[in-house]
């Protein structure tokens, strides 16, 4: 299934046997037969989980055979169950916490008549709230005694390295306030802890007049939603370890809860029967993440049975979606309510026995990349059936059977999926799956790089290369970088209007939080970040290559003309692209067996330079605060990835069809493998030219070199022509020397060097000892020579006996090229074109002529 689910505790596995032994030793010490082992047989159900803290422990509690209520604690570091209190009245259990010292038990509570039903402990109260001393077990102090439900639950601050003096815990009353209570401990007598001053405990109301509220117990935030003119607002507070705690921001939600009654969320369980009736009571949940998101995930009352509607608040973009996903049938009963589950860059949306969703919620714009299972699936089928309630981080609870889950993105099913799929939405959104699960990317990359090469051509509405390209390179920056993902393109798809079978979706803009606090850290400056972005940057910041096209082309046409700016310029892209070979070089590791790197090729070396020039330029726009050395390795990193997952492609293509590098020979025979290496490799460039992305030095070689073994020769000049295969010196140099002057290989050559930029075709004329290439040197020559021509007046006599041949249109054309010839500019002009001269001309020619008439 795509999700795994791995149990970190289970309450028969991790205490109940303990809870037997316990009763055992106590059975047998008092004489009971049997051991008393099936004393607790009787009573076991009521075991359940009441509290996770913060710190992992787990708070457990059930009543023995005589009613008494047991409240345990499971230790998650040691694995180790211990004994907090037992309260020897028949009581129920509505709320427990214990703090982090294990010094505090805080417990609410009611008491039960022998039929079950809920009953007043005393005239005019239901709910007893208490305070124990358990270290050792001593005093109780009474804090509430109310006719309303309470839950507590104990501030946990991130100082563990010694113990407090005061401790905090909060009230939850259903009477819709929050109140904060101080509690000083001093020790007495060795280790012994007490109460200072428990008869006046400093308190302070928090909240109230609100109708919902979450507690997040791993980041110490209370969500609350208050109604002011019937408009739901939902507020924060974060609660810091100096005693302090601030209003964080309040925003509006664009929901009704007028109706709705009150509910709490992870303050613990308080009646196993209230999750029966999940499926007719809303649901609504707040996630982030260590990347500044803020989610708000609801599903309104259910109100009919063909159809399933939810809606996420994504706050950090600024906008709302909300999704309706038909059931597999008319009458198809929901008897559960969503699920929702935070698994980081993603929350998964569950509905027992109908369908999975996994929202992307760092990148939302785009349906496709969010995957939707639904229908009679695996996916589906396989995930408990039972209510879970997503606390803090991946942690996961099974209230109905007592097991705590980390939940995680199923790595191997995932890819499996990537597999077996053959929907392009499904596709591209699974692809971000896995690559955001992060274990192993170098396994990864190599299982995606090879469903890659099977599965180039099957997807229609994306370019496969492309994609993974620009989404691995972008996991590979992010983790570490989280705040600069504004700044790195994510996708390669900006637009997708394809339908998805079963999902409907609506797109709202909302109104963004507003801070209440002007100094920001951590989490809480990440999102602010997200909000100021989603208020200013209009058009997105994303990293495009346009300016690097410009400049790029620029540079070529100056060095065609043998214009060139300042020196230090262009040494410093060069030696960027020095940097990024030099990386490809160290990540790398085995040898390649892809012959590239093996030329200078500095056009591509200039595409990559400049790349990793106008990218960290880039960033240092528009971030603050970052060390400009980390920004300059960053664009490094991230340009040296891009190349390098190039390779990759091609190195797994190579090295499935088993080319040596030896197939680069003209004289050996073409094999299908190689027509299979230059498909990927053209499809390469296909990817990498909308981009504009730089590819490794000796690409274009090696794929012009397989392009004329594969290749009849009109196909080959088509493509040429139209610009999928660039003719390069060192591609053409091989063929001149490598091919015989056959009629076909002439014609071949020819063809080729006609086609070359002037600068390189001169060059390569000269290794061609052939009258085609004497001709064209000749044209060449005189083009130069009378491009600035100017006739002057001359004698209309001609020295005929300077001349081999009395031809007098030739004579007279030599003459003048002599002339032209021995002006001193024009030696200045063509110094160095290995003398190329009249008589040259005047040899080619008369060559030229003899070969057209056959003599």
């Amino acid at each position: 299934m795509a999700l795994r689910v791995v149990a970190d505790f289970d309450l028969r596995k991790d205490v109940l046997p303990w809870l037997r032994a316990q009763r055992a030793a106590l059975a047998a010490g008092a004489g009971a037969p049997g051991g008393g082992a099936g004393i607790f047989e009787n009573n076991y159900e009521s075991l359940r989980v009441l509290n996770v803290e913060r710190n992992g422990n787990i708070i457990y509690t059930y009543k023995d055979n005589k009613g008494n209520v047991f409240f345990g604690l499971y230790d998650c570091q040691i694995r180790q169950n211990e004994h907090l209190y037992t309260f020897e009245k028949d009581l129920q259990v509505v709320s427990g916490s214990v703090n982090s010292e294990r010094t505090l038990l805080a417990a609410s509570l009611v008491q039960t008549t022998k039929e079950g039903r809920k009953n007043e402990l005393q005239p005019g109260s239901k709910c007893l709230t208490l305070l124990v001393e358990i270290h050792p077990v001593n005093n109780v102090k009474v804090l509430k005694a109310v006719d309303s439900y309470i839950w507590v639950q104990f501030l946990y601050p991130h100082v563990d390295s010694h113990p407090l003096p005061e401790n905090h815990l909060l009230l939850i009353s259903e009477e819709k306030y929050i109140e904060q209570f101080h509690i000083q401990v001093i020790q007495e007598d060795g280790n012994k802890v007490v109460i200072k001053n428990s008869g006046h405990l400093p308190r302070e109301r928090v909240a109230e007049d609100f109708v919902w509220a979450q507690w997040d117990m791993s980041e110490q935030r209370l969500y609350y939603i208050d109604l002011k003119k019937s408009r739901s607002i939902l507020k924060c507070i974060q609660f810091y370890a100096n005693e302090n705690f601030n209003l964080m921001f309040e925003a509006p939600l664009d929901i009704s809860l007028s109706d709705s009654g009150f509910k709490l969320v992870n303050f613990g369980c308080d009646d196993l029967q209230d999750q029966e009736k999940l499926s007719k009571y809303l649901t609504l949940c707040v996630f982030t993440n260590h990347t500044g998101s803020l989610c708000v995930c609801y599903s309104p009352k259910f109100d009919s049975w063909e159809q399933i509607t939810y809606s996420v608040f994504y706050f950090h973009k600024g906008h709302s979606k909300t999704f309706t996903a038909a059931l597999r049938s008319a009458d198809s009963h929901v008897t559960q309510g969503i699920t929702f589950l935070n698994l980081d860059y993603y929350v998964a949306v569950y509905l027992p026995g109908h369908f999975f969703h996994l929202l992307n919620i760092q990148h939302p714009d785009l349906i496709c990349h969010s995957l939707f299972s639904t229908g009679n699936n695996e996916v589906i089928d396989m995930l408990p059936h039972s209510p879970l309630q997503s606390l803090s981080g991946s942690l996961v609870l099974d209230w109905s059977s007592g097991k705590l889950y980390r939940a995680f993105l199923n790595q191997s099913y995932l890819l499996e999926f990537l597999w077996n799929t053959r929907l392009d939405w499904e596709k591209i959104a699974v692809l971000h799956c896995v690559l955001s699960c992060g274990r192993d990317p170098q396994f990864l990359e190599a299982k995606i790089i090879h469903w890659v090469s099977e599965n180039i051509s099957t997807c229609h509405s994306f370019d496969l290369i492309q994609e993974f390209i620009i989404a691995s390179s972008y996991w590979s920056i992010y983790p570490e970088t989280s705040n600069w993902d504004k700044l790195l393109p994510y996708s390669s798809v900006l637009t997708w209007t394809t339908e998805i079978p079963g999902i409907t979706l609506v797109t709202e803009e909302i109104a963004l939080p507003l801070m209440k606090v002007h100094s920001f850290q951590g989490y809480w400056e990440k999102l602010n970040f997200h909000l100021e972005y989603v208020k200013y940057s209009k058009p997105p910041l994303h990293y495009n290559n346009s300016v690097v096209r410009r400049e790029w082309h620029r540079l070529i046409s100056e060095e065609k003309t043998g214009k060139r700016r300042s020196r230090v310029y262009v040494r410093n892209i060069l030696d960027n692209a020095i940097k990024v070979i030099s990386n490809l070089e160290a990540r790398s590791l085995e040898p390649r067996l892809t012959p590239l790197f093996q030329e200078e090729d500095n056009p591509q070396r200039l595409l990559v330079g400049l790349m990793v020039s106008e990218l960290k330029d880039h960033l240092l726009r528009h971030l603050q605060g970052v060390e400009k050395k980390k920004i300059e390795q960053m664009a490094l990193d991230y340009v040296s990835k891009l190349l390098d997952l190039i390779c990759q492609v091609l190195e797994t293509s190579w090295r499935k069809h088993n080319l040596h590098p030896w197939v680069l020979h003209f004289d050996r025979q073409v094999s299908v493998a190689e027509f299979a290496v230059f498909h990927t490799m053209t499809r390469i460039l296909e990817a990498t030219n909308s981009l504009f992305l730089p590819l490794p030095p000796g690409f274009h070689t090696l794929h012009v070199i397989l392009g004329v073994r594969c290749l009849p020769l009109h196909n080959l000049l088509h493509y040429i022509d139209n610009g999928v295969l660039l003719l390069t010196e060192t591609a053409v140099t091989r063929l001149m020397e490598d091919l015989d002057n056959t009629e076909k290989n002439e014609k071949l050559k020819f063809s080729i060097i006609v086609r070359l930029p002037p600068l390189i075709g001169q060059k390569i004329c000269r290794l061609w000892d052939h009258p085609m290439s004497s001709n064209i040197i000749s044209r060449n020559h005189v083009k130069r020579l009378l491009q600035n021509y100017k006739k002057q007046p001359q004698s209309s006599r001609i020295d005929k006996s300077s001349f081999s041949i009395e031809f007098l249109p030739l004579n007279y054309f030599i003459e003048t090229l002599t002339d032209l010839e021995s002006s001193s500019q024009a030696l200045y002009a063509f110094e160095g074109h290995d003398n190329v001269d009249a008589t040259f001309v005047e040899e080619a020619a008369l060559r030229h002529t003899m070969t057209l008439l056959g003599l």
